[in-house]
């Protein structure tokens, strides 16, 4: 199995150090799947020399993530040699962002969060290069309809099949009703919000309606809904983001995993499960119970002798 690339291992699990959950090989980032991918030969000399660093600092708090901390630090992941101190200096995020009010709507859409029950509206987001096929955003759709559940929805201008949906770049120039089911804005327009493209992501998790986060595990949306306390369904599409929610599932108990099955699309069954299960189930209190008691850590690592600003002085 040496000899074979990642990604030909297939059903091959990978043990992490430290007690990381494991993770299939055909999940692990992209540079990585290919040995004879020049981006393969590039990881591994940023890994070599990362070893080397006199210091590495992460955007995360330590009160997040100890059992990777404790893996690091241990020394198990540079076998014959020394550990890089290890800095965490997070959780940083994005502020309030600014936008055109003459093209994006965002005012509207803000305000109508503002008027939903407390907790009772899932946030349907996935990165920058989020992108699904036509096929898959029906299947969400579908779901988002039978469903009765409250929602707000970022949807990028989706793809005719997984080729295409690699190189599709033009994300913002679609119109909404022709890439959904017939008559689905309308039959769902008192209880949801389809927003084209782009929204606000820190402004919304911020609102007190928002109680679930469909995300594609992304780190920064990851530490985004953890300062606003926010339980999330784990949806990962590529780079780090599988070991991202094999890591909130597993280790931190924050996020509830979409069963990706393998044929390519996900059912409108199974999202329908996942969002029942956190935004209707005892399983979904319990997720919000901890998201907010991390919530709260993450706010005390940056105050005046948390673990995080501690860090920071030391760097300075």
């Amino acid at each position: 199995m040496a000899d074979k690339s990642l990604k030909d291992q297939h059903g091959v699990l990978l043990n992490l150090p430290g007690g990381l959950p494991p993770l299939k090989a055909t999940e692990m980032p992209e540079p990585a799947l290919d040995k004879d991918d020049p981006d393969f030969s590039n990881m591994h000399e940023f890994c070599f020399f990362l070893a080397k660093s006199d210091g590495i600092l992460v955007n995360t708090f330590e009160e997040l993530e100890l059992t990777g901390l404790r893996a690091l630090t241990s020394g198990i992941c540079v076998p014959g040699g020394p550990t890089p101190p290890i800095f965490c200096i997070g959780p940083l995020v994005s502020g309030p962002e600014s936008w055109d009010t003459d093209s994006i709507n965002v005012q509207d859409d803000l305000a109508w969060l503002d008027q939903q029950p407390s907790n009772r509206v899932v946030f349907l987001c996935f990165g920058s290069r989020g992108t699904f096929t036509e096929a898959q955003v029906e299947e969400i759709a579908v779901r988002l309809e039978r469903s009765g559940q409250r929602f707000f929805w970022v949807l990028k201008r989706p793809a005719s099949d997984e080729i295409s949906k690699q190189v599709n770049t033009n994300l913002s120039e679609f119109n909404l009703e022709s890439v959904l089911p017939d008559g689905f804005l309308e039959k769902t327009r008192d209880r949801g919000r389809v927003v084209k493209s782009w929204a606000p992501q820190v402004e919304v998790l911020s609102k007190g309606s928002v109680g679930g986060f469909m995300t594609h595990c992304g780190w920064n949306s990851v530490l985004e809904a953890v300062v606003a306390g926010v339980p999330m369904i784990a949806w990962p599409l590529y780079a780090e983001q599988h070991l991202n929610r094999n890591i909130l599932v597993e280790n931190m108990r924050m996020a509830i995993a979409v069963d990706e099955g393998g044929g390519g699309i996900v059912g409108w069954k199974e999202v329908e499960r996942a969002v029942r299960e956190l935004m209707a189930e005892e399983g979904g209190k319990e997720l919000r119970e901890k998201s907010l008691r991390m919530k709260e850590k993450a706010n005390e690592a940056l105050e005046d002798g948390g673990s995080s600003l501690n860090n920071l002085c030391k760097v300075g």
